[in-house]
This record gives structure tokens, C-alpha cells and sequence, in this order.
């Protein structure tokens, strides 16, 4: 199962290879992993002789509906027995950011690091990048995140050049900029409003620096249709000569997907994962329909993971690409399962209403919490952080909700200040914006 062995089934690119071929390559690839997690993951093989299966029946990507699911709890609860090899080939450890509840450690092969750098190099090369680009990366590498690394470690592969900033900092990231000259720039998609604007309080000309690319992570860019969202919308507006790239990934999978030029969602690498989307029945959904994230991880020594639930809600998309590459895309995340809001009566994701908040430009900061009702349905309070004096604040903020998402939230006003503070508690890896206080079942 090393890595590098593997890869080198990998000369020519599966991706631009017809639907049929890509589906036997990711079957041949999958047969390889089962047999791998029947001889070395307790978790695992524990699991196929509990419910009499047998890996060899498993053949093709269908018949992965016949086996359980993986959750985070199990993760959890048997982190240990997961890892397929000695502790002793591990050389990295990693952490989950455990927003969903206590954090799952990730131990690293170097056949798994040497995974991580082909899958960023591939995710980069999507985005247009390759020798000879330089990108400021303004994500932490440090708290036991893998992204930071992952990133690194896929430029130096990709043979470009990367600068190190880190994240937040504008002052320092508008000097390096001016320094070092980036072409590229990967970053949390809100933090570049706060760069423009404190590009325009100091007279910094942001348009013409050497800026090309924003590469954004872990917020969206683009709506269902495909098109820029309401914080990609204001990107574009205010620098309209950069390109914007949306990113979907998460430790658990250890994978990217990655927009190519044509911005119609993120590319897989076949040869890395398996993705099937879920309906509230748990069975499989026919191509195009909106369901839940189950991922399969190829090529992973350290830590494999077979039909993992991920939480997310999204759809595939299944034609070929503009670009020319016929390994199907995800659409844009709708939002996560767990996270799913009933607010009279209708249905929302917490990204729709980050959306409308990373829009409003008197909201220099936010949480937003659900709670339980004496109704017995979902209570939205949304407390902006703001140093506006307008007496009209709260209902011109509720106004734009009901334009975009016909319904409005409880709107509490509080100072940035205090928001920070909740956004960053101590030992925070991300920032909290979502608060869930409701009792579930």
C-alpha cells in the first residue's frame, strides 16, 4: 500500500479518461483497499466479520451500498483501532478542528504526506497553477492542521513558489504582497474583504498589484446555479481582475476538490476517493441529486476510511467539463445535515445567511445561533458585531434576509469586540460562527 508505488499507475491523467474507464480504475483501486483494511485495520476487519462480509464480494463502486457506514462518533470512540500500521511508521499527526465534537486524531505515513502533496499539486494545477507561480499562503501550518501542510507540500511538488504569511495580519500581508510579489493568494474567502478594505484606508492600490488568483478555502464562492454567491459577487466587484477559485476538502477524506478556469465545481481525483451522495434513506441517490457526502478514501496507508459520512450536503455533476475532463465535479456545499434550519417554515443552511452577513458592510463581524422555541420549531438570533449608529440597522439587515431568503432572523446588535470574542475562544483552530444550542434527540 505505499504510496509511490501506487502513483505510478498515475502517468497519464484518469481524469481526462472516458466515465467507463475512470469507474473500472477506481473499482480495481477499491478491491486493493479492502483487502488492505481486512489485514491491517482492527476497526475494520472487526467490522466485515460482526456482519459477515465479505471484501471479495465487493467488486464494484455499486456494491459499496452493501457495507455500513462510517461516523465520527466511531472515530471517536475507536480512534486507535483505525490506524493500519505500526505507531512507529507514523511521522505527522494530525487533528480534526472538532466542531461536531471532540477532535479525531490522524496519524501520517510518508506515503500519506507524499499523497497529500500529489492530490494539492493536482488541485493547484486545476486552478492554473504550476512552475513558476507564486503563492501566498495566508493559512496556519501550525495547531495540528493538515490543510497548511497539505498546501505546502503540493506547491513544492507542483515545483512553484510559496510564502508563508500565515493568516489575518493585513498590514503584513499587503507588505508581503508588495515585497515578494505573489501571483496567487489562498486564504478564507471573507478575509479578502478585510484586505481590500484596509487596502483602501491606507491608500494601498490593490488592483494593480500582482495578484491574479484567489484561491478560497472553507467558505463558498458560488451559488447552486454556479454562480458567484453574494460574497463572491462583492470579491468581484471590488477587484474584478482576479480570478476566484472554490475549494471543498477536509482531513477526514484527505483529498481536494478544486475548481478548474470554468468555476463549475470542484473537480475529484478518482485515484484518490470515492464519493457517493446519500438520501435520507441512507441508499445511494441517482447523479445530480442533493444528498449527503459518503467518501471512500483510496491510497491512504495511515488511516484509510470506508464510506465515511461526511456531514456536508451537496450534489455531483456528472457531464464533462469545459476543460476537458470527465471525472465528475461536486457542486457547491449546500450546508451540513447536522446544521439544517427550520425557520418558519422554511428550510435554510447557516452558509445562506453567512452569505447575506458577508455582504452587508456595516457587519464587521458575526454569530449566529439556533435554539429550540417554546413553538417547538427553530429559533435564529443573529448578533452582528458593528460600529454603525444607524437607528435603522436591525431592519435594514432583516430586510436584506427576507430579499434573499424570504424569511428574516431575531437581529441582535453587539460590539465587534464581543463578537471577536466568541468567534475565537481560547484553543480555537477555526472561527466559531455557527452556535447550535438545540436539544437533539
Amino acid at each position: 500500500m505505499n504510496f509511490d508505488s501506487w502513483r505510478e499507475r498515475f502517468k497519464e491523467d484518469i481524469e481526462y479518461k472516458s466515465p467507463q474507464e475512470i469507474k473500472e480504475f477506481q473499482e480495481s483501486l477499491l478491491r486493493e483497499q479492502l483487502q488492505y483494511l481486512k489485514s491491517n485495520s482492527r476497526y475494520y476487519s472487526r467490522l466485515f466479520e460482526s456482519n459477515g462480509i465479505d471484501v471479495e464480494s465487493i467488486k464494484h463502486i455499486e456494491d459499496l451500498a452493501k457495507l455500513p457506514f462510517t461516523e465520527k462518533r466511531d472515530l471517536q470512540l475507536c480512534n486507535n483501532d483505525f490506524l493500519c500500521v505500526p505507531k512507529e511508521e507514523i511521522i505527522d499527526y494530525i487533528t480534526t478542528s472538532g466542531t461536531l465534537g471532540d477532535p479525531v486524531t490522524f496519524g501520517c505515513t510518508d506515503g500519506d504526506l507524499s499523497r497529500l502533496a500529489y492530490n494539492e499539486a493536482k488541485s493547484f494545477a486545476c486552478a492554473g497553477l504550476g512552475k513558476g507561480s507564486v503563492l501566498q499562503l495566508m493559512t496556519t501550518m501550525d495547531k495540528r492542521f493538515m490543510a497548511g501542510l497539505a498546501y505546502f507540500l503540493g506547491i513544492r511538488e507542483l515545483g512553484a513558489g510559496i510564502i508563508r504569511v500565515g493568516n489575518g495580519i493585513p498590514e503584513l500581508q499587503w507588505d508581503t504582497i508588495k515585497r515578494l510579489s505573489p501571483d496567487s493568494i489562498m486564504c478564507v474567502p471573507s478575509f479578502i474583504l478585510r484586505l481590500i478594505e484596509y487596502a483602501e484606508e491606507h491608500g494601498i492600490d490593490y488592483r494593480k498589484s500582482s495578484v491574479k488568483k484567489i484561491i478560497g478555502i472553507g467558505e463558498g464562492l458560488r451559488n447552486q446555479n454556479l454562480e458567484l454567491n453574494l460574497l463572491g459577487s462583492r470579491i468581484h466587484q471590488k477587484w474584478p481582475e482576479v480570478e476566484l477559485y472554490a475549494t471543498y476538502s477536509s482531513t477526514e477524506m484527505g483529498a481536494t476538490f478544486s475548481e478548474c478556469q470554468y468555476g463549475a465545481g470542484g473537480h475529484v481525483h478518482p485515484e484518490l476517493i470515492i464519493v457517493e451522495i446519500i438520501g435520507e434513506n441512507n441508499t445511494p441517490l441517482p447523479d445530480g441529486e442533493t444528498g449527503e457526502v459518503v467518501i471512500t478514501t483510496l491510497g491512504v496507508e495511515g488511516m484509510p476510511l470506508l464510506r465515511f459520512r461526511t456531514g456536508d450536503i451537496a450534489a455531483k455533476i456528472t457531464e464533462r467539463c469545459r476543460c476537458g475532463r470527465y471525472s465528475y465535479r461536486l457542486k457547491p456545499l449546500l450546508g451540513r445535515k447536522n446544521n439544517m434550519i427550520k425557520l418558519k417554515g422554511t428550510t435554510l443552511y447557516p452558509p445562506a445567511i453567512n452569505d447575506v452577513l458577508d455582504n452587508t458592510p456595516f457587519v464587521e463581524n458575526y454569530v449566529v445561533i439556533v435554539r429550540d422555541s417554546s413553538a417547538g420549531t427553530d429559533e435564529v438570533v443573529v448578533r452582528i458585531g458593528t460600529e454603525s449608529n444607524n437607528p435603522n440597522l436591525v431592519k435594514e439587515l432583516k430586510d436584506r434576509f427576507r430579499s434573499r431568503l424570504r424569511v428574516a432572523p431575531i437581529v441582535e446588535l453587539s460590539t465587534p469586540d464581543e463578537i471577536q470574542r466568541i468567534n475565537f475562544p481560547a484553543k480555537s483552530r477555526k472561527p466559531i460562527k455557527f452556535i447550535d444550542e438545540r436539544q437533539k434527540e
